[in-house]
């Protein structure tokens, strides 16, 4: 059974910082590429930003370029969201998912992005 959860949401200032975690069972997490999506407040799903299978090759949307670090770990099963500068329209539950954006997700953890 595919298990993704993530962690490392809070509330923060504008300007801060957050890292998220997305931690990987049931499946072999170094054959797929990994994504960050979130969901903002009465908001459809947004697609945040993408790493393929060995690490090397990443990709984000606009909103978030120069912005946001996606990394992972294969030995540890794990993705990663550094965000950086963050902004109130950050604000939303994040999501990692597996293999494709709409793919296998968690269930989220919330940022909260207010002064």
């Amino acid at each position: 059974e595919v298990q993704l959860v993530e962690s490392g949401g809070g509330s923060v200032q504008p300007g801060g910082s957050l890292r998220l975690s997305c931690g990987a069972s049931g499946f072999t997490f170094s054959n797929y590429p990994m994504y960050w999506v979130r969901q903002a407040p009465g908001k459809g799903l947004e697609w945040v930003s993408s790493i393929n299978k060995g690490g090397s090759s990443t990709n984000y949307a606009d909103s978030v370029k120069g912005r946001f670090t996606i990394s992972r770990d294969n030995a540890k099963n794990t993705l990663y969201l550094q965000m950086n500068s963050l902004k109130p329209e950050d604000t939303a539950v994040y999501f990692c998912a597996k293999g494709g954006p709409w793919g296998d997700r968690g269930q989220g953890t919330q940022v909260t992005v207010s002064s």
